[in-house]
């Protein structure tokens, strides 16, 4: 599994059957995929209805809630991509692939192509039943395109982030316990309600952590409310992890394949 001696198309063509292997995967696994869609429409379910009367914000508090929801869904799909790296890098399957001309880098690419996938999958089932129980976005074309555009950049860093997790942990058990941080990080964000209701040091840490600019970034394309530069930070966010998780995760590729 050498990247030196395999063409660039070579690797496109291979990253492109891990992908359809992970997708395959989880179909197989019926239950785990269903409880990755069922828990995030459960919990806006909870939040809208169970404690939405009591949590004060201005105008319908779906309208309030939704972001958040779908990047704690992104949280949840880290962890079945994290589980699923370690799980082949401790069940074998990689000495098979070193044996065949299979490029080294279509492993990774498979896993995280597929998380972006799946997540799709997840968003678009939250964003349906939103607008069932009254979620009413007052975002145009663009703002939806640039809201699925940022979305789209945040899965991907958070899959490559899963990825080298996967790739450090041992067990695809200890992974799914790391990544289990990325799917609680909303929860001590603006997700659910205003940084400036919460105590000070939590609302310090809500106020400058890469959920909390995504939130509002995505809250401001799709209900009109001020973005300001939480755009831009959610942007420098999305970057650092992207960058950094790649160039860690082909390092301990490598290093783990030697």
């Amino acid at each position: 599994m050498s990247t030196a001696t395999t063409p660039r198309a070579s690797l496109v063509l291979d990253s492109q059957v891990m992908v359809r292997r992970s997708l395959v995967t989880t179909l197989r696994n019926p239950e785990a995929f269903s409880t990755a869609l069922a828990l995030p429409v459960a919990l806006m379910l909870l939040f809208v209805y169970v404690f939405g009367g009591a949590l004060s914000t201005d105008g319908a508090y779906v309208d309030y809630v939704v972001p958040g929801i779908i990047l704690l869904c992104a949280g949840f799909g880290a962890g079945t991509t994290a589980a699923a790296v370690a799980h082949d890098m401790t069940n074998g399957i990689i000495d098979r692939f070193r044996s065949m001309p299979i490029a080294a880098g279509s492993v990774i690419v498979g896993h995280v192509v597929a998380s972006v996938a799946r997540n799709a999958v997840a968003t678009t089932l939250v964003i349906g039943v939103a607008l069932l129980v009254g979620w009413r976005p007052s975002g145009g074309p663009v703002a939806w395109l640039a809201a699925i555009g940022a979305l789209t950049v945040f899965v991907l860093a958070i899959s490559w982030l899963a990825a080298t997790v996967g790739l450090i942990a041992r067990t695809p058990e200890s992974a799914n316990a790391f990544t289990m941080v990325l799917a609680f990080l909303p929860y001590v964000s603006t997700a659910f309600v205003p940084a400036d209701t919460l105590p000070p040091a939590l609302r310090g840490f809500a106020e400058n952590q890469p959920m909390t600019p995504m939130i509002e970034t995505l809250r401001g394309l799709w209900m009109g409310t001020p973005i300001g530069d939480h755009g831009w930070w959610a942007l420098g966010w999305c970057g650092v992890i992207l960058v950094g998780a790649a160039v860690c995760s082909a390092r301990l590729f490598r290093r783990r394949t030697a």
